[in-house]
């Protein structure tokens, strides 16, 4: 898997507040919601592949 990137992100405390709810909801930190987030808004829009890079869990079972 290749190292990800670091950024700072400054966000509205309402957009925050409602993405820890929604993290939450779906069990996920809210690191992990906004990148699903934004990996399906970029696969929807076409500026990204649709195919998804295997998971750890099916890299080990190959």
């Amino acid at each position: 898997m290749s190292e990800k990137k670091k950024f700072l992100l400054r966000i509205d405390e309402k957009v925050y507040n409602a993405l820890e709810k929604w993290a939450a909801d779906d069990l996920r930190s809210i690191n992990s919601q906004i990148e699903f987030l934004l990996k399906d808004l970029l696969k929807k829009n076409g500026r990204i592949s649709n195919q998804s890079e295997p998971s750890a869990e099916e890299k080990k079972e190959e």
